[in-house]
This record gives structure tokens, sequence and C-alpha cells, in this order.
């Protein structure tokens, strides 16, 4: 098999087990306490499952309507207009009154969460054209996906970034305008898109540089966080090198370079240690979406589980908190090493049809 064979393949499998991550953790996302994650599924998750009525962590409730944020920060909001509801998300705004509502409320089992159709959008947008990323296109795209009636996506939560994104444009600022940055602009969701860029601009021919480079002004038009930026760039760094097909040995050197170069942390000498995994997430860094501990989270799982990826994601997901997110970055760099994860389930994922149609046209 010739070597851009083999790496075509690689990247499908990191795409697809992205995709596999997202749906696997969507019904305990957001789940703080493992115990509240085995009352709900006694034993854990362990295959795709539909989201339960019930959340009990949820604060949807507590989110604002009309902005990024919360409730609380409405009043400075320049609008009254309910962006959930009026803008976009437009069926599904009166799941954000009840207390105790599930983020992703009636969503199916195999179903996927509105970053990963963020992801899905830009790959169509990379696919649609030979040259390289054009971040007007991918706005514009981003824009009609969002507030197409009836809505293009089976989600009922859209994060902060969204809000804010679409209370400045409903206020009638330019789309390359309207990021809002808020205290939880730097968070892991904001990675959810870079792998597919990443992959695209490299088989077209870009340098790492240059592929930093355009990440960066694509996190701008919604993530403007420069931490974010930074983060990003050690993710694309790590992506190239995994693109090459190191062996075991040169894929945990990655992973510890970037933790070492990205949070200042030892990798590898965690693992050592043998903690208990609820003991490293959850007690020395947070389930949070915050790219502080996520990012960590993700080297740390991905290094501890190479040779177990099914293992990696079930205990991304039964570990709580944006496990959604960290699952899809986590996923993007166990399927560039093995496709056990997307053989087997993959085409369980309810679009696994038209996923795996835009996969090919985005590596072709």
């Amino acid at each position: 098999m010739s070597h851009h064979s083999s790496l075509s393949l690689r990247i499908a499998s990191s795409l697809k087990t992205q995709f596999i991550a997202d749906a696997l953790a969507m019904p305990v996302h957001w789940f703080y306490q493992p115990l509240e994650i085995e009352r709900a599924f006694p034993g854990g998750i362990q295959q795709f499952e539909s989201a339960p009525k019930f959340h009990p962590s949820s604060i949807m409730s507590l989110h604002s309507k009309r902005k990024g944020g919360r409730q609380s920060s409405d009043k400075s909001s320049s609008t009254t207009i309910d962006v959930v509801g009026d803008v976009i998300l437009k069926d599904k705004a009166q799941f954000w009154d009840t207390p105790n509502m599930h983020y992703h409320q009636g969503m199916q089992a195999g179903e996927n969460t509105l970053n990963a159709h963020c992801a899905r959008v830009l790959m169509r947008v990379l696919a649609s054209t030979s040259e390289s990323y054009d971040r007007q296109a991918f706005v514009n795209a981003y824009i009609d996906f969002m507030t197409a009636v009836p809505p293009a996506h089976p989600d009922t939560y859209a994060e902060s970034y969204h809000r804010g994104f679409f209370a400045n444009y409903a206020q009638g600022r330019k789309p390359e305008k309207c990021a809002m940055k808020t205290h939880d602009t730097a968070s892991i969701g904001g990675l959810v898109t870079i792998a597919p860029l990443v992959f695209s601009e490299r088989l077209k021919g870009a340098n790492e540089y240059a592929i930093q480079t355009t990440c960066r002004e694509h996190l701008a038009l919604t993530h403007p966080d420069d931490s974010l930026m930074q983060v990003c760039d050690h993710y694309v760094n790590l992506l190239c090198g995994l693109m090459e097909g190191p062996d075991e040995s040169g894929t945990k050197t990655l992973l510890a370079e970037a933790g070492k170069r990205s949070s200042g942390f030892d990798v590898s000498d965690l693992v050592k240690r043998n903690l208990p995994d609820h003991q490293v997430v959850g007690n020395m860094f947070s389930r949070a979406c915050y790219i502080s501990d996520s990012w960590p989270v993700v080297l740390y799982l991905a290094y501890k589980y190479y040779n177990d990826p099914w293992q990696a994601l079930k205990v991304n997901t039964n570990l709580g908190g944006d496990n959604v997110h960290r699952g899809m970055v986590l996923g993007a760099l166990l399927g560039l090493q093995s496709d056990t994860v997307a053989d087997k389930w993959f085409h369980r994922l309810v679009s696994h049809s038209e996923i795996g149609h835009e996969i090919d046209a985005l590596i072709s």
C-alpha cells in the first residue's frame, strides 16, 4: 500500500472515531459526578445510548438565550432578541426553561451533537474546492446551517460561543466580526473542527506552520482567545506528527512532548504513578470544558490507553464533564493510530452514510 493510500485510510479512521466518541458521550454530557452516571446507566456507558430525559447536573436553564454566558449577564446585553428560539434552535427554546433538562433532549442512540455537526459543515466546505481553506465560505455555511428552517441538526443546546456569535450577528455585525469572548471561550469545544481542517490542508500540500496560521484564522471566527490558539498550535503539531505513522514509542513521545510544551506537565510520569482515573480527572484536572484542564486530560487518556482506544473512549465518557468535546479531540488522535473503533462502531451512527460520504469527499 502506498504512503498516500495508508494516510487516507488513517485520516478516515481518525474522523470516524471523532464522531463515534461524540455520540458515545452524548447521553452523559456534563454529568459531573460519576455516581450520577452510574444511577442513569448502571455499569456506565458501554455503547451508544439515547439521552435520558432527566439530567442531574444540568444548568441549561441558567444559560442566557440572548447571548453567550449566563442569564445573570443578560442585563448587559444590547439585544432583547432571544437568540435561542428567534435566530438559532428555533424549535428548541422551550427546553431551556426547565431545571434538570438534558442538554441533548430527545436525541437518540448514535446521534451526533451540534459541534460535531459544525465539523461536518466545515468538512463539506473543504471538500467543495481544491483550493485552501476559505474562512468566508465557512462562516457563510455556518450561518446558513445554524439558522436553517427546519433545523438541520437534532440538538437542543448551543454552547456559549454559538449564542455569542449570533447575538452579534442579530445586531448586524459582519460575520467575520461576530465572535464574542466570554468566560468559557478558551474551551475544548473550540478544537472540535480543527482535525478536518488540518487533514484537508495537509493533503493539499500546506506545511505545518501554514496550517497553524490557518487554524488560528478559523478559530478567530468563533473562539478569539490566545491561550486556546496556543494549544491549537500544539494540537496541529501533534496531528501532523501522528499523520507520519509513528510506532507506539514514537506516538508516546509526541504525546509527552505536547504535554510538556503546551501545559508544562509530564504525562508519562503521571501515567507511571498509576492513579485512578477519577483522581486524575476530577481532582488533579477539572472535568469542565476549560482548555487548561481538558487538553491535559486528552493527552493523559491518549497516552494511558494507547493500546485500547475503545477503552479510552469509554473512560473519557464515564468521567463525565465535557466528555463530548474532549472525546472528539481524543478520537481524532486515537483514530490516526488504530481503525479498530471505526471498523466496529462507525456503521452504528445514525448518520454514518452521510458522514462517510463527507469524509471520502474531504480526502479525495
